[in-house]
């Protein structure tokens, strides 16, 4: 089900049938070092499973990024529920294939997951939560106008926490209105 279109891109749920596309970046050293490890076969067959249940229980999830012109699958962006510092926040997470770095997909699919969150579901602020030395990932969520918030110790070591809050209207709406 497609769930988000870009100029480029198409964002859909998960298919059983990505495992083979989506571990071959998933198994890759370089596209998961600011990972443990790279995954098993049956920690993406794992990662798949999860957002499928996250569709039905939250409504989003990560998604499978395809390029709109091929329907080739080149990686994964979306939003997932975190637990930061006994709070729930709701992360815009994102990983495209080493093939396609540096050709503005990542950007372009997080800036639609993120209009997606602030417009048809009516959340006020998304988070990132990247390891320090990703300057890729941080360079991403800077393009889509998220700011460096905290730094927190999360999944076995310490992350910076970006995020952005939906713009309001309110303000100028107000100042027209006096006028």
């Amino acid at each position: 089900m497609v769930v988000l279109e870009t100029q480029r891109l198409i964002l859909r749920q998960y298919e059983d049938e990505d495992i083979t596309s989506l571990h071959h970046i998933f198994s890759d050293p370089e596209t998961m070092k600011f990972y443990p490890a790279p995954f098993s076969i049956q920690q993406t067959q794992d990662w798949i499973k999860r957002n499928q249940d996250r569709y039905r229980n939250d409504g989003y999830g990560l998604w499978a990024v395809c390029l709109k012109e091929t329907n080739k699958f080149i990686g994964d962006c979306g939003l997932v529920k975190q637990k930061i510092n006994d709070s729930i926040e709701v992360e815009i997470g994102y990983h495209i294939s080493k093939k396609y770095w540096s050709e503005g997909f990542a950007t372009e699919a997080a800036k639609a997951c993120k209009e997606y969150a602030f417009d048809k579901l009516g959340l006020n602020k998304l988070i990132s939560i990247i390891d320090p030395r990703n300057i890729p990932s941080i360079r991403v969520a800077e393009k889509i106008g998220f700011t460096k918030e905290k730094e927190v110790f999360i999944f076995g070591k310490n992350h910076y926490i970006y995020s952005g809050v939906k713009e309001s209207n309110e303000g100028l709406l107000n100042e027209w209105c006096d006028s």
